[in-house]
């Protein structure tokens, strides 16, 4: 049967596979139970053959990787819901890390997060993020590649060179703001977040392998450390859901998700986030859908999820909350007006009251109606419930269909050594002292050019203005500067920025 027991209410609960790309959320208080709900949830994706992407922001999902160990709590539950054929086992599983000590690295290049995402990681205002999509649209113009940060930095440092020059085709370019974009590309490279940018770059490929077994295989991100920088975490799980979007074909929908991803913390995406990028967010979230790819919230109150977007999430997993402040007893009103009402249940009440592992849950049954809410006992998973050690984890790791594709990096000719060679070329050679020599007072005025010659001079295309060549080139070499640029460009444009597709602004073309 394609569904996934969730657990026991007034009868077996399930969630429909064929539903599941409709979105859900896991919320509840901290401590009630929702990363086991979290692990059953990607356990019967996997079984059901589904891939999965998560982040392990404790470190207890790790987990899924291990079998459990059985103890009388669990096998009295598996008795009370009912779970035929229950076995202990662990998942397929692969470990991510952006820092590449506790999984395979996983990276992206500056292109790919494009400016809007950057701008956010980075914290700059408003000028100083039209200072950063001039530099992106220079660097398309130009046809230089951005990998890594130091293209970024020798693309900034050109722009303060050429300035004059840029401000005058894209926009204003002051030298206060450069230097306010370097020392914040300062900051997160001290915090180690230069190691998310590079080559080579995540395939999202790797994301979708399914074992020997026909079951999915989970992606786990370890997230302990990167949580910790909130903008860089919410940021960077953003562009991995908009490659999805950007990636992944229209399929419409299907007996099961093509792909289910987890986004836990899910307030830090919407903390301080822009107008503008809330709307993009809701945007995709609605239209990935068609591309077989459900999404999952999980937090601790349904309101750290902006209305617009929780009104999308049709499958509800809702934990104990505690209503010990106004903001408290507000979150439990609103979980409880979510919910398709139950006349047995008297859901605010029952919010309050509920134990660990157990939840309020309504899900999409047939024809796409949501059943009433149920009080539901949660299936205990078939894992390991907490952390495991290092010689596990390098165990899995080691056993991984990823190999070690990710694990030595590519460093290939971009922005930074282009813009360095031409740099040290138009560095002429120190020149020898002149003799002096005493000349006779000239007495003709040197003549000045006119302005008609002016003007022609400083006509050019932009590779003649930013390099210096001027008029000085040959017919041969300025056709294969354009060819040059024109195959740039292209080549910047098939980079897939990423930036929420053509959804989150990608810099100019």
């Amino acid at each position: 049967m394609d569904d996934i027991l969730v657990g026991k209410g007034d009868g077996p609960v399930h969630l429909l596979a064929r539903y599941a790309n409709r979105h859900g959320l896991v919320a509840g208080a901290t401590g009630t139970g929702k990363t086991v709900t979290l692990m059953v949830l990607a356990e019967g994706f996997s079984r059901l053959g589904v891939p999965v992407f998560m982040a392990d922001v404790k470190g207890d999902v790790a987990g899924l990787s291990q079998p459990g160990a059985p103890n009388d709590k669990i096998a009295r539950r598996v008795t009370e819901i009912g779970m035929e054929g229950y076995v202990q086992e662990a998942s397929p599983t692969v470990f991510w890390d952006v820092y590449g000590v506790s999984g395979h690295p996983v990276r992206a290049t500056i292109s790919e997060i494009g400016p809007t995402l950057l701008s956010r990681i980075l914290s700059l205002n408003d000028t100083q993020a039209g200072v950063l999509e001039i530099a992106f649209a220079l660097a398309d113009d130009l046809g230089l590649l951005l990998l890594d940060l130091d293209d970024l930095r020798t693309l900034l440092t050109f722009v303060v060179d050429k300035r004059k020059e840029i401000s005058t085709r894209y926009g204003l370019v002051s030298t206060p703001s450069v230097g306010a974009i370097q020392r914040a590309l300062l900051t997160l490279e001290r915090e180690g977040g230069d190691q998310l940018f590079g080559e080579p770059a995540l395939d999202l490929t790797d994301l979708s392998y399914i074992d020997h077994r026909g079951r999915g295989y989970i992606n786990i991100l370890a997230a302990d450390q990167l949580v910790l920088k909130p903008r860089l975490y919410s940021s960077f799980l953003l562009w991995l859901l908009s490659e999805l979007y950007e990636n992944l074909p229209e399929v419409g929908d299907l007996d099961k998700p093509r792909m289910v991803f987890f986004f836990d913390e899910a307030h830090l995406l919407f903390d301080d986030a822009p107008p503008e990028l809330r709307r993009r967010v809701e945007q995709v979230v609605r239209i990935i859908r068609s591309k077989g790819v459900g999404v999952y919230f999980c937090s601790q109150f349904p309101d750290d999820v902006p209305e617009e977007i929780l009104g999308q999430l049709a499958n509800r997993f809702q934990h104990a909350l505690r209503a010990y402040t106004p903001r408290d007893q507000k979150a439990v009103r609103i979980a409880a007006e979510t919910f398709v009402t139950n006349p047995r249940l008297d859901v605010v009440e029952t919010i309050l009251k509920l134990g660990v592992g157990e939840a309020l849950v309504s899900t999409l049954q047939d024809r796409g109606i949501p059943m009433p809410v149920e009080h539901t006992l949660i299936c205990p998973p078939r894992c390991r419930m907490g952390s495991i050690t290092p010689q596990e984890r390098l165990a899995v790791r080691e056993l991984s269909p990823i190999g070690g594709k990710y694990d030595t990096t590519i460093n290939r000719e971009s922005a930074h050594e282009i813009l360095s060679r031409r740099a040290a070329a138009a560095t002429p050679p120190p020149k020898p002292p002149r003799p002096t020599v005493t000349r006779p007072a000239r007495t003709t005025p040197k003549r000045t050019p006119t302005r008609t010659r002016q003007r022609s001079e400083s006509r050019g295309t932009l590779e003649e203005i930013l390099w210096g060549t001027g008029r000085r080139q040959g017919v041969v070499e300025t056709m294969a500067k354009q060819a040059a640029r024109s195959m740039g460009g292209q080549m910047g444009r098939q980079i897939m920025r990423g930036i929420l597709g053509g959804i989150l602004g990608k810099s100019r073309r």
